[in-house]
C-alpha cells in the first residue's frame, strides 16, 4: 500500500445524551493509500459517516488519533483544522449542504474563493465540472429550483473544483438515476487515475461497490472486514 494519506488509530467515537451512551466506533484503526479508491459499506448505524466525519476532521475521536496527510489532528485547534480541510479536503454530503442563496456556480466556487483563486479561473474551474456532470445549463440556477439529484451533482463539482488531495463522499449516488450515477463514478475513476486524487465513500450502492479497489465493512463500530482488489 502507498504511505498512508489518512489514518485512523484506534478511533473511538461516544455520544452522549444526559445518561444514554451510543458507541458509534469502538476501537477503529484504518490507514488508506495515497491514490486509494475505496469503500465504507455496512448497515445503517455501522459507524460509516462516523468514521467518515473523523477522518475528514469534521469531528474528533473521544479516544484515539487522526491522522490526514501525515499531519496529526487531534491536538489541532478548530482554525488549524479548518484550513488543513480547505487545502487538502473536499467533501460531498449526504444532505448537500448547499449556500440556498447562491447559484449552483456560485456553490462550486465558494471553495476556490476562499482558497484565493482569481475570479476569472475560478469562474472556468467551476463551469467546466458543472459542464462535465451535465449542469452546464443549469448553472445559475439556485438549489431550491433544482431537483435533489441536480443538487447532488452540484455538490460534487464543488467537492471536486478545488481539485483536493483527498474526497470523501457520503452516500454521493443515493439520488441519482443509473446513467447519471456511473457518469459521476466515471468522472471520480478519471480524477483519481489521472491526477492521484484519493477517494472514499460511504455507501450502499452497489454501483460504487463495483468500482470500489477496496471495501471496508463495518459493523456496530467495527472493521468487519477488508478487501482489496486489483492493484
Amino acid at each position: 500500500m502507498a504511505d498512508p494519506i489518512l489514518e485512523a488509530i484506534e478511533a473511538t467515537k461516544i455520544y452522549r445524551a444526559g445518561a444514554l451512551e451510543t458507541r458509534a466506533l469502538d476501537g477503529v484503526s484504518i490507514a488508506i493509500g495515497s491514490g486509494e479508491f475505496s469503500a465504507l459499506c455496512g448497515p445503517s448505524g455501522s459507524g460509516k459517516t462516523t468514521l467518515l466525519n473523523l477522518l475528514g476532521t469534521l469531528d474528533r475521536p473521544t479516544e484515539g488519533r487522526v491522522l490526514v496527510a501525515g499531519e496529526d489532528t487531534t491536538e489541532m485547534g478548530e482554525a488549524a483544522r479548518a484550513e488543513l480541510r480547505l487545502r487538502t479536503l473536499g467533501f460531498v454530503f449526504q444532505s448537500y449542504n448547499l449556500v440556498p442563496v447562491l447559484s449552483a456556480l456560485e456553490n462550486v466556487e465558494f471553495v476556490l474563493l476562499l482558497q484565493g483563486v482569481a475570479r476569472g479561473e475560478r469562474r472556468a474551474r467551476a463551469l467546466q465540472f458543472l459542464s462535465e456532470l451535465g449542469l452546464g445549463e443549469l448553472a445559475h440556477k439556485r438549489p431550491g429550483e433544482m431537483s435533489g439529484g441536480q443538487q447532488q451533482r452540484v455538490a460534487v463539482a464543488r467537492a471536486i473544483a478545488s481539485e483536493p488531495e483527498i474526497v470523501l463522499a457520503d452516500e454521493p449516488t443515493a439520488n441519482l438515476d443509473s446513467k447519471t450515477a456511473e457518469d459521476l463514478l466515471g468522472l471520480m475513476l478519471r480524477m483519481n487515475q489521472d491526477r492521484g486524487v484519493t477517494f472514499l465513500f460511504s455507501t450502499h450502492d452497489p454501483r460504487v461497490m463495483a468500482h470500489a479497489r477496496r471495501i471496508v465493512r463495518l459493523e456496530d463500530g467495527r472493521i468487519a472486514s477488508d478487501e482489496r482488489r486489483g492493484p
